[in-house]
């Protein structure tokens, strides 16, 4: 296991039994159950202030743990863990159990380069039962994990921690159905705090609002609660009478029937989240009683920390901040800087929405993480916050581009390989004008395997219809944007990375792109890089340095993996024996595997050497240390081409 191979802490030891004289000594589980249930508050405090003492000096995110670490610390002081399976949904809200399984002294380290992962990782601990990162997967695995106990006659518990956020989307509702028929041993807790990253929508929202404000039903629910705690004095004729009783009262003072129960799941709730020695009473209750069940808790997201109660977006992921005020550190800057990518695209597609009645975005869930919240709060009735719903998303797109509309659909790239079929069969083969704007293209850095957008430009690519582009910079990204809404042209994607541009004066005048043309940055007789999108950047400061040691280079922007500028290419062919492509994608079927197979395809004998993201998953750390890694860093492409280009050199001088 990864962390056990660190041979560092981030607080000495006597200044952690200081600080924390509980948590210091918390090892592991078995350390909790020793506790009585009132010191289960006190070690709830010192767990939310130690991840508030590191998280504010070593960024992640934050207040999803801060408002799970009592049902973190009742979880784990009930069920017999690591035996006993608890899967966290998405996994942002799990550092508190990270750091209750041994990893407190590496916490430190979560999410850096070599060090802990962000997420639960089978890998990196047996505490961690399943691998997450994207939203709305628990109770599936969970599921799986309480058939598969049940077929191997074990005694396993099992339990499934999703959010209000994740659960509306479409993958929970099938495992909700499909449990609800099977009756298997499992516990689903509804972490219910009204918000995943922005507030959540639609219509699941109102019905939980429902419940919880619900005073006559909640009343009654704790009456039926206290008898449900004697179930082993008053015998199973009793139980299923109360059952029945609790269930008939649910429906009749919520005026509707309750959703979980008719798909099968017994309904318990809403309780206390923050109630630490509640919580321990009603998980030992639930783990007598058999079958598929759901507990409904309310949180609130960040509690404990004021600045992240009062703007839980905005401390999701804070990055630095100082504790003591919650002031976010390095967000305002009064040097000009280039901005993000997701701005330049957010602040854009107000633009062109005003210039054209026809645009609509649309977003699963991250409006503030792609910046159509700006459109949100200027043109809300054609902005759509679908919620965690990428396949919905994709074809709610598909229907409006079928009526004329032109709808922008901005989804993460990682999330998009969620609703791959519904770009083939929804979009692209009925060749409806989508525009797709894969934000955090590429590797995102500290977010990791599950996060990096590694796939889209081979994904994409591959599909009939489809136009692939890739902008250098934030000119190129307004242009591509532009370009799209113009005419029909099909479905499009244009995918930009997580992060900063390059220029500072980036809001220059719209200019139409030729479909298929890429651009000459630097010609050059020596050795030829091709590039598509931001990574380009990287290409032009290594050609620089070959440049300034006597180097020709040709290097070009290619903008787009499809169509190819075949003109370019045959130009290309003709002058140059090897040819250098760089892409911030994977090289299996990527930029270049497609630059290869023209050069194959049109005659041409050309070695083509391609950096880029190699055929395995790579872990956490800053974009520049995964750079390095992969090969395609200022340096080692530097490196690779002068590796080329000396050898032209030499060929010439001889």
């Amino acid at each position: 296991m990864l962390f056990l191979l660190l041979n560092f802490s981030g607080l000495g030891e006597s200044e952690m039994e200081n600080s924390y004289p509980l948590l210091s000594r918390i090892d592991s589980p078995a350390d909790i159950k020793k506790l009585n249930t009132e010191q289960l508050v006190e070690l709830s405090a010192e767990l939310r202030k130690f991840i508030i003492d590191v998280v504010s000096e070593n960024p992640g995110h934050f207040a999803s743990s801060l408002g799970v670490v009592e049902l973190t610390v009742a979880l784990h002081y009930v069920y017999n863990t690591p035996f006993d399976r608890i899967v966290w949904d998405v996994g942002h809200q799990a550092y508190g159990h990270k750091i209750l399984t041994g990893r407190r002294d590496v916490f430190h380290t979560n999410r850096k380069y070599q060090g802990i992962s962000g997420y639960p990782k089978r890998s990196e601990s047996p505490y961690d039962t399943f691998g997450v990162g994207h939203s709305s997967t628990s109770i599936s695995a969970a599921l799986g994990m309480a058939v598969a106990s049940r077929l191997k006659l074990e005694q396993r518990k099992v339990v499934a921690v999703i959010g209000d956020g994740a659960l509306n989307a479409g993958m929970a509702f099938e495992a909700l159905n499909h449990g609800g028929s099977i009756n298997p041993d499992i516990l689903v807790i509804l972490n219910d705090n009204n918000i995943c990253i922005d507030p959540s929508v639609g219509a699941l929202k109102e019905y939980l609002l429902d419940i919880t404000t619900s005073k006559t039903y909640n009343k009654l629910k704790d009456e039926v609660w206290d008898l449900l705690g004697k179930f082993d004095r008053v015998g199973p004729r009793t139980r299923s009478l109360i059952q029945k009783i609790e269930n008939a009262v649910k429906s009749a003072l919520l005026r509707q029937s309750n959703l979980f129960e008719s798909m099968g799941f017994r309904y318990f709730g809403p309780v206390d989240g923050h109630d630490v020695v509640y919580l321990t009473r009603i998980l030992q209750d639930l783990k007598d009683i058999p079958g598929p069940k759901l507990l409904h808790i309310v949180t609130v997201k960040g509690k404990g920390y004021s600045p992240a109660e009062n703007n839980p977006t905005a401390f999701h992921a804070p990055g630095l901040f100082n504790k003591a005020t919650g002031e976010r550190i390095g967000i305002n800057s009064e040097k000009p800087t280039p901005p993000r990518y997701q701005d330049v695209f957010g602040e854009t597609l107000v633009e062109l929405a005003k210039q054209n009645p026809r645009i609509v975005g649309i977003t699963p869930a991250m409006a503030t993480g792609c910046s159509l919240n700006v459109m949100i709060q200027k043109m809300p009735n054609r902005t759509f916050d679908v919620g965690i719903a990428e396949q919905h998303a994709v074809t709610f797109s598909a229907g409006l581009a079928a009526e004329g509309l032109i709808p922008f659909c901005n989804i993460y790239s990682t999330f998009m390989q969620r609703a791959y079929d519904q770009v083939i069969h929804d979009v692209a083969l009925q060749n409806l004008p989508v525009v797709f704007c894969l934000d955090r293209g590429g590797l995102v850095g500290d977010d990791g395997a599950t996060h990096h957008g590694a796939y889209d430009l081979a994904y994409m690519r591959s599909v009939p219809n489809m136009t692939v582009a890739a902008p250098m910079n934030e000119e190129e990204l307004r242009n591509l944007m532009y370009t799209a809404q113009l005419e029909p042209l099909g479905p499009i994607s244009i995918r930009y990375p997580r992060g900063k541009g390059v220029m500072v004066d980036w809001r220059k005048p719209f200019k139409k792109v030729e479909i298929g043309k890429g651009r000459v940055l630097r010609s050059g007789t020596d050795i030829a890089l091709l590039t598509i999108g931001h990574i380009g950047n990287l290409a032009a400061k290594a050609s620089d340095m070959l440049e300034s040691e006597g180097y020709s280079v040709f290097h070009a922007d290619m903008r787009f993996v499809k169509p190819l500028d075949s003109a370019l290419l045959e130009t290309v062919g003709k002058e140059f024996k090897t040819v250098i492509t760089v892409e911030d994608g994977c090289l299996p079927g990527g930029f270049g595997s497609a630059v290869l197979e023209w050069f194959n395809d049109n005659g041409f004998s050309v070695k083509v050497v391609r950096l880029g993201i190699p055929d395995e998953f790579i872990e956490q750390g800053t974009q520049q240390e995964l750079y390095a890694e992969c090969g395609f860093d200022v340096q080692n492409i530097y490196n690779t081409a002068k590796s080329y280009a000396v050898k032209k050199v030499k060929m010439r001088a001889g």
